[in-house]
């Protein structure tokens, strides 16, 4: 039995376009993996530490090969938490709208809590940077108000799919599949149209996932 952990980013709720296909994916998902479970890590929900104070300190004193003191220590084990509940799944689910042409803020505040040395990644003067998460599918539900993808003369302004592949690549991934729900905002149906081909999409990847 497999683990799929999704990843919530959207504030909106059931008017979310990411959420409504995430939810549509995950059902399809059910429906052909009964005997995985579902989780959900809902980052506005979720108690995110902030990464200032000890929990920096604690970052560097690794950096620098010295020994945590007892704040670093306590710091650094909330963000263990927050790697560990990450690694603990076997398949990824991330859903998450375009914010200023790249991602909300609470996910972008995960992410930098998540990918730490010596919990998602390594480096050493011989290998370099190496991730460690590594062997697991991820699939990222994008929604955007407008179109950015080839051909549309807007592709330089997709700060939100290039930097969720580069970070989640940074730290192992390499099976990564996509879904992008566009354009949401460009007349009155074109949202229930991006929807409607996303879900599709969405079934046809469940089954394989």
């Amino acid at each position: 039995m497999a683990t799929l952990l999704h990843i919530k980013t959207s504030p909106r709720g059931s008017r979310s376009a990411s959420h409504t296909v995430a939810e549509h994916f995950i059902k399809s998902y059910r429906s052909t993996h009964p005997g995985d479970s579902v989780e959900t890590l809902d980052v506005w929900q979720a108690k995110l530490p902030e990464f200032d104070g000890a929990t920096i300190d604690a970052k560097y004193a690794i950096l620098h090969g010295q020994t945590h003191t007892p704040e670093h220590r306590e710091a650094w084990q909330a963000v263990i938490r927050i790697a560990d509940q990450f690694k603990s799944a076997d398949k990824y689910l991330i859903s998450l709208p375009m914010w200023n042409f790249g991602i909300p803020y609470k996910l972008k505040h995960y992410i930098d809590l998540l990918v730490q040395p010596g919990l998602t990644f390594s480096f050493t003067p011989g290998e370099g940077y190496k991730g460690l998460v590594t062997g697991k599918p991820l699939l990222a539900i994008y929604a955007r108000g407008g179109a950015y993808g080839p051909g549309t003369g807007a592709e330089g302004y997709d700060q939100q799919s290039s930097y969720l592949k580069q970070l989640f690549g940074f730290i192992g991934f390499t099976d990564i599949r996509e879904i992008f729900v566009e354009p949401t905002l460009a007349n009155p149906t074109s949202k229930d149209q991006a929807v409607a081909a996303a879900k599709r999409k969405a079934e046809e990847i469940a089954a394989s996932f």
